[in-house]
């Protein structure tokens, strides 16, 4: 039997993506698990990575150490937590790994660590890994650079009742998006909040309204409001799939690569380079 590939470490395995990610591996005949890693807390430590969700034996067992998570792998993909971000990234620039990163919410701080990390290693680093969102996320540029500001842009989004940031990251990554279209930064248009008697709404502003409720998996709609007219850009997710599979789509693209910060865009040709 020959050797896979692409061999993959997941760094939060056990969490609310580690099922999906697991599928998108068995279904590229190229790509193979040789590392798992969970929170040194976490109970599923010490276990075999299929075993969270009750499902076949992968030969892999889950750990706390990241360093050994990420010992045999080609490349690491991490959906953990922002707080974990950081150590995480230390281990991978230590082992020379390259990382897709598709944990979201980070911080100032924590997205200067990520652009220092990709002086010395490949990173990829996007809040959706769907390749279908980050197409939307070009065409809503390219609709905004050529709409003037009488096109009034809102931003709608949906999650389940449990994600804890707002607007998502990929709510924000449309934002900007249409601010780049127009050639304005997002916190200087961005409207986030409205209670109370807000007056008319701004020339140029940038709305983003935010829903959260249910099992949701991921809703993101772009409205460009004219008079007597309406464009609306919509990506709809429905299963955890589509982040899953454009995880692992990213992380046989950056294998091999040089350093650098690369995104989704990267993967998908649209950014020259």
């Amino acid at each position: 039997m020959t050797n896979p590939a692409l061999r993959v470490a997941i760094l939060g395995v056990s969490g609310r993506m580690g099922r999906a990610l697991l599928s998108a591996i068995d279904e590229r005949p190229e790509a193979k698990l040789t590392g798992a890693s969970a929170s040194p807390s976490s109970q599923w430590n010490g276990k075999d990575a299929g075993e969270p969700f009750g499902s076949t034996r992968r030969g892999v067992t889950i750990s706390g150490d990241v360093a050994l998570a990420i010992r045999d792998a080609d490349v690491a993909i991490d959906f953990t937590l922002p707080e974990a971000t950081a150590g995480n990234l230390r281990a991978c620039v230590a082992a020379g790994r390259p990382v897709v990163i598709g944990t979201t919410g980070h911080d100032e701080a924590a997205r200067q660590e990520i652009a220092r990390a990709a002086e010395r290693i490949p990173v990829i680093s996007a809040p959706n890994m769907s390749l279908g969102v980050n197409l939307l996320l070009k065409l809503v540029e390219m609709t905004a650079a050529r709409l003037d500001a009488g096109y009034d842009i809102e931003i709608f989004e949906a999650h389940h009742r449990n994600k804890k940031d707002a607007p998502s990251g990929t709510a924000l990554a449309l934002g900007r998006s249409a601010a780049q279209g127009r050639g304005v930064s997002l916190d200087a248009v961005a409207e986030m909040a409205r209670e109370g008697n807000t007056g008319a709404r701004g020339r140029g502003a940038i709305g983003f309204s935010v829903f959260r409720g249910g099992d949701v998996v991921g809703d993101h709609t772009v409205t460009f409001a004219g008079i007597g007219e309406r464009i609306e850009l919509t990506h709809r997710a429905s299963d955890r799939m589509a982040f899953a599979r454009g995880a692992v789509a990213a992380a046989a693209w950056l294998a091999g690569r040089k350093p650098g910060l690369y995104s989704m865009q990267d993967v998908l040709g649209l950014n020259d380079r």
